[in-house]
């Protein structure tokens, strides 16, 4: 069975939209201003884009409310003024209740395979409500997310609300570089973990360890 190249089926359905004349409505899921970045570079002018801030996996408001608040900054900063925003609640009891049974599971476990599929289904039911024509993610910018696993939650999402998922894998052709770029030159707050305070504890493991090793 062939690996599917995501990133190719995403430049085939733009040109077959440019093709067409077609600038369809996209609702994007967005963890932070560092993976939005490249994701908003790429994407700009082949769609309508509103953005879905809906992490209820980020610990603690103060941290929420930054990420937010600099991927709006950034928005603004590039004049991207065609982007709209949907305001989402900030809701960390709905991943909590989630996370249950799966506090000790491994970073890039089952636990985020169900965190994946919280946020892409909140964000495929608001498309659905709001007639956008596809729903999509920026997480498959990032070089420890696998874009297969969270593609196949997304089309399978997409089939049950009935809205069209768009495929992608934005670390390739060097999105993942071109978001570091972008966030130095805007000075971008760059958090060291996910989100969760799983993944906070598993960064602070690894930092501990890295500095007894030196």
């Amino acid at each position: 069975m062939n690996k599917r190249n995501y990133q190719k089926e995403l430049d085939a359905l733009i040109e077959r939209n440019a093709a067409a004349g077609e600038k369809p409505s996209l609702l994007l899921h967005v963890c932070c201003a560092v993976c939005a970045s490249y994701v908003l570079e790429y994407l700009y002018g082949h769609f309508a884009i509103t953005i879905a801030y809906y992490n209820p996996n980020i610990t603690g408001e103060g941290e929420y409310q930054h990420r937010y608040s600099e991927l709006r900054r950034y928005v603004a900063e590039r004049q991207m003024d065609e982007i709209r925003f949907i305001e989402v609640d900030y809701t960390p009891q709905e991943f909590f209740a989630l996370a249950q049974g799966h506090e000790a599971d491994r970073e890039g476990g089952a636990r985020c395979s169900l965190c994946f599929s919280q946020r892409l289904g909140y964000t495929a039911k608001l498309a659905k409500e709001g007639g956008y024509r596809y729903f999509a993610t920026t997480l498959t910018v990032s070089p420890l997310k696998n874009a297969g696993v969270i593609n196949a939650i997304g089309e399978r999402i997409g089939e049950q609300v009935g809205v069209e998922y768009l495929p992608s894998d934005f670390k390739k052709k060097n999105g993942y570089k071109r978001s570091i770029e972008l966030s130095k030159e805007y000075h971008l707050y760059r958090q060291n973990f996910c989100g969760c305070v799983f993944s906070e504890k598993e960064a602070q493991m690894r930092e501990s360890l890295k500095n007894s090793a030196n």
